[in-house]
């Protein structure tokens, strides 16, 4: 075996100077050695080097030397080279291998003959007779075979054109990504045929013209064009068609346009034929700025059959940052737009955008700044309510405006300090809220000492709550206005004891951290006053330490109450984790609260309250619990429980168990699951990379499922499977949604995914992420692979 090394010709402008040849590179070296020597004391400087580059620039290609090894090798020196017998010619990322080889220096031109093997950046190809330029990658294939190592797509075909670097077209191809398996009678699942298959490598996007898709033999989609991603960039085209089936719409068909318009905007354009609606236009614009960045969605149906109408919804959502000098860091813009055509679109629509398919639809905007230790804002926000006849909704108050501000400083000679201040003008329909609109303005100031140490903490802290409200018409008294005044005493404290013991044979740091909260408000009479934005707190053990018993402003409740609880965990004494904790607490009132939200409302009499028991367990990283029981002592039953389980042994299992009960209200089992069903005859799986699957052939069951003890029925369902052939995935989801009391739609969602291809079918992935806890998709972008991974 002979070996040369040829140095390209020097087509540049006089003066440039050539590369070096081998014997002058050699002396260099020596002398560079024997500098190296002479001088030990120097400090070695460690630099960058691009001999493993991924990507070889167009300037450092055109310098790099050309390598030839042969059994026989002849020739001129700067003119040509024959290579002859295991011909192999190499520069940079691109080698060839032949029987023969002919290589003209002049012209950079190579021709190969007899199984040819070019291996280009990790691409594969193969045939009998190669002609092509070394310096610009133009020239022909014929009758080549091919394996692309970004996508491990393959195929044959009659004829490759290589225009240059990037971009081949090849004539009469297939492509498939399933793994070529030995015998002659191997025949891929799925496989593209096209007349012409245009692979264009620097915008990461195939093009197919005249091409059949045939799955297990059936064509599945003939189509005069064909554009796909070679990666995961983005690109504009014509996206695969989504077929899906419900109770509502019927059959739908919808063919979605992708519009790559710049690299900071994009655009998706979806019409949807619905079997029993007609003809739905769908639009969703993206776009991405320095400063702000949002997205713009639009449905429009221009006749429902359904429902003899035209029907629309419109969402945007927008992010925005406004430099200001005034400010601390500029300030910030949000807005959340979302508007329906009519009351029934939420019922009509139930798989659409989750937040178009509620029946309290939110016009936000907000603007936020900053000035020191001022936090500012201004908001707007519009509800649009969709009523329900069996159903009716009271709505709640839009605010126009809300103007807020707050100030707080901390440790100012031990003492912390926070002001808080709004006004906001509450509108909404007074033939169902059976109250006065009208403006309101609130401040509170309050003043705290905290006293904290390593054994535990002490906090005093008063407050002063100051309310003026003007309504737009009378009270039943006849006022107009009113005001309220009202003080807060709160001492919150606490202690904390360790110990290091050892437990089921682990060492644990133990902690015993009992609480104790007090907390006195006057009694002010507030039944006159109208409610708008205050509610019931949630009893838990949260809020079981809080000084007002109502969230909002329009109701401050009175209390002399005494809360005391203890929490003990069990902590990992290296890392901190958390392996358990259990905890109760249970309120103690002086005397009645009388403060109630509505005037109907009975007084809460003085004495204990229920107790609160919650505790988690997560020993074993694979397994977490968790529950809480509000206890009634007087009865000895318990009021509310919720409890919870779950299990995630590996990648692709995880099952998770709630328990809900609300006496004389609710009580409810949600079960949640991912699991390979190929565990029940004993085959794990590979352990493979995230997002990769557990190998081929294997089946995977889905499912969430919320049954109600109560009315011993279904109220939501999910239930699917998956299978993973490795190069295509199948999904079937059917899906249960209770609209109303009376009311469901079902739906069924099927996909084929031909990996490195494309998608047909409905999604169920956006469900299945959104219902299923622990999720995770069978395949995921794994980045893009080196080229040093199948380097020849």
């Amino acid at each position: 075996m002979r070996n040369l090394m040829l140095a390209p010709l020097d087509h540049r402008a006089p003066g440039h100077v050539r590369p070096l040849r081998l014997g002058v590179m050699a002396a260099l070296l020596q002398s560079a050695l024997v500098a190296a020597q002479q001088a030990p004391d120097e400090p070695l400087n460690l630099k960058m080097t691009p001999v493993l580059q991924e990507r070889i620039s167009a300037e450092a290609r055109s310098s790099l030397p050309s390598f030839v090894a042969a059994e026989r090798i002849t020739g001129r020196p700067d003119q040509e080279t024959v290579l002859e017998g295991n011909a192999v010619l190499r520069r940079g990322d691109t080698v060839i291998k032949a029987d023969r080889l002919e290589y003209d220096q002049t012209t950079e031109l190579a021709r190969a003959q007899g199984n040819v093997l070019i291996n280009r950046a990790g691409n594969v190809y193969e045939g009998p007779l190669l002609e092509l330029r070394m310096d610009t990658f133009a020239g022909f294939f014929d009758q080549p075979t091919y394996h692309f190592l970004l996508n491990k797509a393959h195929g044959q075909a009659d004829r490759i054109d290589f225009l240059d670097q990037q971009r081949s077209v090849i004539h009469n191809a297939t492509f498939t990504t399933c793994p070529r398996l030995p015998g002659p009678s191997w025949v891929p699942d799925w496989i593209l045929k096209a007349g012409t298959l245009s692979l264009d490598q620097e915008e990461d996007v195939g093009t197919a013209t005249s091409a059949l898709l045939s799955f297990k033999g059936v064509p599945l989609l003939p189509v005069p064009y064909l554009s796909f991603p070679l990666s995961d960039k983005r690109k504009s085209g014509v996206m695969p068609p989504t077929i899906g089936l419900d109770t509502v719409n019927g059959s739908e068909f919808s063919v979605p346009y992708y519009w790559n318009i710049a690299p900071n905007y994009d655009a998706t354009l979806t019409p949807t034929l619905m079997s029993k609606r007609g003809i739905n236009l769908g639009t969703e614009f993206r776009y991405l700025q320095k400063s702000f960045s949002g997205a713009a969605q639009l449905d429009w149906m221009p006749a429902d059959q359904l429902r003899d109408s035209n029907r629309w919804a419109a969402k945007l959502n927008h992010q925005g940052h406004i430099d200001s000098a005034w400010t601390n860091n500029g300030a910030a813009l949000s807005v959340s737009l979302n508007r329906v055509s009519d009351d029934n679109y939420w019922r009509d629509f139930s798989r659409s955008d989750d937040s178009l398919t509620q029946r309290l639809l939110a016009n936000d905007a907000t603007l936020a700044w900053g000035n020191g230790a001022w936090s500012n804002s201004v908001r707007t926000l519009k509800w649009q309510t969709l009523q329900d006849d069996v159903a009716p909704i009271i709505p709640p108050y839009d605010r126009l405006p809300q103007l807020s501000t707050s100030y707080a400083r901390n440790n100012w000679a031990g003492f912390n300090y926070a002001f808080n201040a709004d006004y906001t003008r509450f509108q909404s329909d007074i033939t169902r809220t059976n109250q006065a609109n009208g403006q309101r303005a609130f401040g509170v100031m309050q003043a705290s000492y905290p006293i904290k140490n390593a054994a535990g903490y002490m906090t005093p802290k008063l407050q002063l709550h100051a309310t003026q409200y003007h309504f737009e018409t009378p009270l039943s008294n006849g006022d107009t206005s009113a005001s309220r005044v009202l003080p807060t005493f709160s001492i919150d404290s606490g202690l904390v004891f360790e110990r290091d013991i050892g437990l089921f044979g682990r060492s644990v740091r133990q902690t015993l951290e009992p609480r104790a909260f007090y907390a006195y408000t006057p009694y002010r009479d507030q039944s006159f006053l109208p409610n708008y934005d205050s509610g019931a707190n949630d009893f838990n053990l949260s809020t079981i330490f809080a000084d007002n018993a109502f969230v909002g402003n329009d109701r401050i409740s009175d209390s002399n109450l005494l809360t005391l609880g203890v929490t003990s965990r069990f902590l990992n004494p290296a890392t901190g984790a958390e392996a358990a904790r259990v905890g109760v607490a249970q309120r103690l009132l002086f005397r009645d609260q009388n403060v109630t939200l509505q005037p109907t409302d009975a007084p809460l009499a003085a004495g204990f309250s229920d107790m609160l028991f919650s505790g988690a367990i997560n020993w074993d990283p694979r397994w977490g619990f968790d529950g809480t029981v509000q206890f009634n002592p007087s009865t000895n039953q318990s009021v509310r429980s919720t409890l919870g389980a779950r299990y995630h042994p590996g990648s692709y299992r995880t099952v998770s168990a709630a328990y809900r009960y609300q006496r004389e209200s609710s009580e409810q089992i949600d079960l949640g699951w991912q699991w390979p069903l190929n565990d029940l005859w004993g085959d794990r799986g590979q352990a493979l990379a995230a997002g990769q699957g557990q190998g081929d052939g294997r089946w995977y069951s889905v499912g969430r499922l919320n049954y109600s003890l109560n009315e011993r029925q279904l109220v939501n369902g999910l239930l699917g499977f998956e299978y993973d052939a490795g190069c295509w995935l199948g999904r079937i989801v059917m899906e249960r949604i209770q609209t109303s009391a009376t009311d469901t739609t079902q739906s069924i969602m099927f996909q084929l995914e031909f990996v490195g291809l494309s998608k047909l079918g409905v999604d169920p992935l956006k469900t299945l992420k959104e219902n299923i806890p622990g999720y995770q998709n069978l395949r995921m972008p794994s980045g893009m692979p080196s080229r040093f991974s199948n380097y020849d």
